[in-house]
């Protein structure tokens, strides 16, 4: 992580100058700096990502676990779970090779879901990830979204985890001939 508010040097040029020894490592720049032409100026540098201050830790490490994907060859835009799978390039969900119709809302939690995999997500960072910090969000929106999309690939895929939120998981075989 590069901050551009450095003391003694600007942190583009420290950038630059890491670029132009051959440093290949995944930089996220983290900064105050937010208007589109800085972050063009922070990419085309040689930062992998731009994250601009206010920021959510979710989403920053979200970006790190993605950097670090992307820097150890694991960069996949095709993610399964079982016989679930989510082309992320396509935009596409599949369960036994059958297309799934989902709405944006219900592809935005799926793709979070399956991208941390058998970790324990919480209600709150869900919600995060669903919505605009901005925006207006209900209460129990995201256990409507977990219902829908639970009739939709099937109610072994997510777990919930009482008290603490959700997991997809591959289901069980003798769980998976009850899925829908």
């Amino acid at each position: 992580m590069l901050d551009l508010g450095l003391p003694g040097i600007d942190g583009l040029s420290l950038l630059r100058s890491w670029r132009a020894s051959g440093m290949p490592a995944p930089v996220l720049i983290l900064t105050a700096r937010g208007t589109w032409h800085e972050k063009v100026e922070g990419i085309d540098s040689g930062a992998d990502d731009y994250v601009a201050k206010p920021f959510r830790m979710e989403e920053v490490l979200a970006r790190i676990r993605a950097l670090i994907r992307r820097a150890s060859g694991f960069a996949a835009s095709d993610f399964h779970c079982g016989s679930l799978k989510l082309d992320a390039r396509a935009a596409r969900v599949t369960v036994d090779g059958a297309p799934v119709k989902l709405t944006s809302h219900e592809y935005r939690l799926l793709h979070y879901l399956i991208h941390n995999r058998g970790r324990v997500i919480s209600r709150g960072e869900l919600t995060d990830h669903l919505y605009a910090h901005d925006s207006d969000r209900d209460s129990n929106t995201v256990e409507v979204f977990v219902a829908r999309l639970r009739r939709k690939i099937g109610a072994p895929y997510i777990e919930t985890m009482r008290g603490l939120g959700y997991r997809l998981r591959e289901p069980s075989p003798d769980t998976a001939s009850g899925s829908s």
